[in-house]
Formats: C-alpha cells, sequence, structure tokens
C-alpha cells in the first residue's frame, strides 16, 4: 500500500505538527511551505496523496487544486481550512477535492480521511499498470499478471523462449497456469498468426501423434503432461524433433517432477534433456505472495463482467486473508475464491468448504448465488429482482429470508 503523503502548509508549526501525526499513523509525509516548493514534488503517477491548507500567502489551496485536477484529476487532495467556512467547503468539493477538513481536527479524523485517499490513489495506479499493460500489445504482458520480481522473470523468460527456434518446456506446480502460458510463448513468436494446437500426452499413441502434427502445421504444438506421453510414442516423437523438421514447433507442459520421472525410467532421458534446451517454469503462488491481491482483483473482476454484476469491494481484510494461504491449488484455486466472492458466496477462507458439501448444500449454495446477482443488478430493488428472476414476490422473499439477505444491503 502507497504511504506517500505531500503535506502543504505556510505555518511551519502546523505543517510539522500535521507530518508528526502522519508518520506515528505510520505514513511518509513530505511538508513543504508553498504551492512552488509542492509543484516539483507532484507529477500524474505521484505514488501518494496531497493534504494542503487553503489560506495560504499568493497562490493558496484552491490554486493547488486547480493545478493538481489539470495534471491528473485523480490525484486525492484534502483541504485544510481553520475558518469553518461552509461555502468554502462547498467550492473545494465541487472542484474535485477529495476531502475538506476543519483545523485543528483529531488525528483519528485525519487519517481516517488520508487512509480512504490513500486507497483510492492505490487502486487508480494499479488501474492504470493494468490498462498500460493491456496496451502494449504484448501477450506476456497483457495475458500473464502480477508486479512481483518472479512475474516479470516468468514474461520475460516467455519472451525469450518465443523468440527461441527450439522446443520449449513449460512445467509449474498444479493450476498454475501451464497451458496458459504455453499459448503466450506461441502468441509471441513468429508462428503466432498459425495454428495452436493442444492435445494431452496422456495416452496418445504414434497415430494421434501423427495427426497433432499435421494439425500444427506452420504453428505450434502443446502437449500437455509430457511425462505421461507412452515410452513407444517418446521415441516417435523423439524421432519426429531429431529430424529438424521446422513445420511444426513443439511445447511441452508439466506439472510432474521430470527429472524423477527420466530417474524412474519412465520418461526417455534424450526427451527430456532436448525439452531442456529451453525451459519455462512458472513461480508457485506461495513464491510470490505480493502478486496475489493483484491476480485476486483481476479475476473479481473478470467474474463480476462476466455474471454482469458490480465487482464487490475488495478490502484490505479480504486481501490478508488471500495472503495469509498457502493457495496449493495456485491461480485456478485463487480464480474459483474470486468467482465465489464476486457471486457473494463468501470470502476466499471458503476456498475448499464446497468440496465437503453435499448436493443440496451446493443446490442451495447456488440458489443463495442467483438471488444476490439478481440483488445486485436489480440495485437492491426486491420487486425488480423477484420479477428478473421470474418468482412470485411472496416466494421471493420466502427465499431472501431462509439465506439471510437482506435487498437494503445491495442499493
Amino acid at each position: 500500500m502507497i504511504s506517500k503523503v505531500l503535506v502543504v502548509d505556510d505555518d511551519i508549526a502546523v505543517r510539522e505538527a500535521l507530518a508528526q501525526t502522519l508518520e506515528l499513523g505510520e505514513l511518509s509525509p513530505t511538508a513543504v511551505g508553498s504551492f512552488i516548493e509542492a509543484k516539483d514534488h507532484i507529477s500524474d503517477d505521484f505514488a501518494g496523496i496531497i493534504l494542503s491548507d487553503i489560506r495560504m500567502p499568493g497562490r493558496d489551496g484552491f490554486h493547488l487544486l486547480e493545478y493538481v485536477q489539470g495534471l491528473d484529476a485523480e490525484l486525492p487532495v484534502i483541504l485544510l481550512t481553520g475558518e469553518g467556512d461552509i461555502p468554502m467547503a462547498v467550492r473545494a468539493m465541487g472542484q474535485g477535492a477529495f476531502g475538506f477538513l476543519e483545523k485543528p481536527c483529531a488525528p483519528t479524523d485525519l487519517l481516517a480521511v488520508i487512509d480512504r485517499a490513500l486507497k483510492t490513489r492505490a487502486l487508480v495506479l494499479e488501474n492504470r499498470r493494468l490498462k498500460a499493460q493491456l496496451e502494449t500489445g504484448d501477450p506476456a504482458a497483457r495475458l500473464l499478471f502480477g508486479s512481483s520480481a518472479q512475474a516479470e522473470a516468468l514474461r520475460a523468460r516467455v519472451r525469450l523462449a518465443a523468440q527461441a527456434r527450439t522446443e520449449v518446456l513449460v512445467s509449474g506446480p498444479p493450476g498454475s497456469g501451464v497451458s496458459k502460458v504455453a499459448e503466450v510463448v506461441h502468441l509471441m513468436s513468429r508462428r503466432a498468426k498459425m495454428p495452436f494446437v493442444k492435445r494431452t500426452a496422456t495416452g496418445m499413441d504414434g497415430t494421434a501423434l501423427g495427426q497433432a502434427f499435421e494439425a500444427a502445421q506452420g504453428g505450434s504444438l502443446f502437449l500437455d503432461d509430457i511425462g505421461t506421453l507412452p515410452a513407444e510414442t517418446q521415441f516417435s516423437l523423439l524421432e519426429r524433433l531429431e529430424k529438424e523438421d521446422d513445420s511444426v514447433r513443439l511445447i511441452a507442459g508439466s506439472t510432474a517432477d521430470l527429472q524423477q520421472a527420466v530417474a524412474e525410467k519412465g520418461m526417455n532421458s534424450d526427451l527430456f534433456y532436448r525439452l531442456q534446451v529451453m525451459p519455462v517454469r512458472i513461480p508457485s503462488l506461495a513464491e510470490r505472495p505480493d502478486d496475489i491481491p493483484v491476480l485476486f482483483r483481476h479475476y473479481v473482476a473478470q467474474a463480476s463482467e462476466q455474471a454482469g454484476l458490480t465487482p464487490p469491494e475488495i478490502t484490505p481484510d479480504v486481501l490478508a486473508g488471500l495472503m495469509a494461504q498457502d493457495w496449493p491449488g495456485n491461480a485456478r484455486a485463487l480464480m474459483s475464491a474470486a468467482m465465489r466472492f464476486a457471486l457473494g458466496l463468501g470470502g476466499p477462507e471458503t476456498e475448499d468448504a464446497s468440496e465437503e458439501l453435499g448436493l443440496a448444500e451446493q443446490m442451495a449454495r447456488v440458489e443463495q448465488s442467483l438471488l444476490i446477482a439478481a440483488l445486485r443488478r436489480a440495485q437492491g430493488r426486491a420487486s425488480e429482482a423477484a420479477k428478473a428472476l421470474k418468482l412470485p414476490r411472496k416466494t421471493f422473499y420466502d427465499k431472501l429470508a431462509r439465506y439471510g439477505l437482506r435487498p437494503e444491503s445491495y442499493r
């Protein structure tokens, strides 16, 4: 979470007191005495917010607000005044101030407003970063989410693998998205406009292998679970690769330990070492917990859009709960939790609860999710929600009572 606060006040005693309050609140204040000084710290990507006095000699807080609005309308500015001027407060809010406080203000009130402003700013900056990724035209940036060093390294490795002309081995723990990463490798390669054919290696015989290569002519063939390819087919695949025929590029995928498979004679060592020329390893979520909030927000937004719902608020407590989990199911499990969260079926702590439920309980959850979705779409108007579900009003209200749902909670 960002913590920078630019404090602007011409009274040195006041700005030092404000800075001290912010430091005690574990924030990072920068205190200046005028608009001229403040201007040097402000940019459209400023990772913080502004707290400014209104009454200052020369260029006052309104001038600062106007300057910030022209530079970045989504940069929160909180204005302070000691005069209790209501018309001034109305004017400030009308011009786009995030908040308005009367001096002297209680530290708890000040920190509460600043906390909301910082969270708003953090969300704005994250959305901009994601939008910038989407607009780069780079599939690795658009499709492989995360801001951690591990995520950056994965994208860099995918770009390198895409440009190489060798076979590629994509590996990672279960649920990490091996198939998706393999497709990104294809999309970033010179074969991007040609077919990307996906097949499971499990039980594949020589005939099926030949058909897969034929379907992928000019493009890429992704063989998932490569370690389960039957021994005879492994020899056939190795023979094809050794012919150095450039008409199809092989991308293999695995969530298993292939070195162990080689040691146990379950995988042809020559095939393994050929694939190892260009390995791409996907880190687990446990290795990059900082990416969990980014991925979860993306999945919630995606699930909400698909369901025609307004995305629910993702509070710091929700994110803290997410990051406290190990996520052995990795991105796939996180995506499932996000979908349930978007549908109102509970927080991330219920990740594995559905596995313990019987059919009746699972059906009840589905019914509850449909009721919640209808209420959200109708913005809490029960009669409209009942009509959308084609239920008599009494039946609809009986069902709401059964699940403890209140229409006003969705307005």
